[in-house]
């Protein structure tokens, strides 16, 4: 039941990551090809990373064509509807930490599956979550989110230490997901609200 309520979780985020990354692609003034190439990158290149990185094949859009169907298609779907957008920014920004926290378990689920060391699984889920909103910024020549002072990867890996802690402590994978996602994103959307973040490095040429 949990992998099932998983599953349609990661379903509903890649659509909205896809919609949110053609958004960015029409800012960038990209033709169709490259919103829909954006779209699946951003929805799918965090997965991609930590399979290529973790030598886990095959990887998930290959075992599951179907992901780059709807993915592509969604972000299609988006240009005809883009001027509704604003009115559902508060939507996507919570479908996109629904998908950081999903993504994130999922991630360490693949490593943890791996046996691979407590790092590994964190760095796992970190990739999982935040890389495919790295590679969308990169290819709009924008600084990556996951760079600024903003809450979004402590949240990955809060979420990761979250999911393992159940793990460890005895609890079935399902409870333990649905326990580290709620935490994960309730962190998220509070970090939203009040604008809560990590301490910024500044640094000047002129200083002495």
């Amino acid at each position: 039941m949990a992998d099932q309520i998983i599953h349609a979780l990661y379903l509903a985020a890649i659509v909205a990551e896809a919609m949110t990354a053609a958004l960015a692609a029409g800012r960038r003034e990209m033709d169709w090809i490259g919103v829909i190439l954006l779209g699946c990158v951003t929805a799918l290149g965090g997965g991609s990373a930590r399979d290529v990185l973790l030598d886990h094949h095959p990887l998930s859009w290959v075992e599951h064509p179907s992901y780059l169907l709807l993915t592509g298609a969604a972000a299609l779907a988006t240009i005809p509807i883009a001027r509704f957008m604003h009115s559902l920014r508060r939507l996507f920004l919570f479908l996109d930490a629904v998908g950081l926290v999903v993504f994130t378990v999922i991630g360490c689920g693949v490593a943890i599956g791996m046996n691979m060391p407590l790092i590994i699984v964190i760095a796992s889920g970190m990739i999982t979550g935040c890389v495919g909103g790295v590679l969308r910024d990169i290819l709009c020549a924008d600084v990556p989110l996951l760079f600024r002072s903003e809450l979004y990867a402590t949240v990955s890996v809060a979420t990761g230490l979250l999911y393992i802690a159940g793990r460890h402590f005895g609890f079935n994978h399902g409870l333990s997901a649905v326990l580290a996602m709620s935490i994960g994103l309730a962190l998220r959307l509070l970090a939203l609200r009040f604008g809560w973040s990590m301490p910024k490095f500044v640094y000047h040429e002129d200083w002495h």
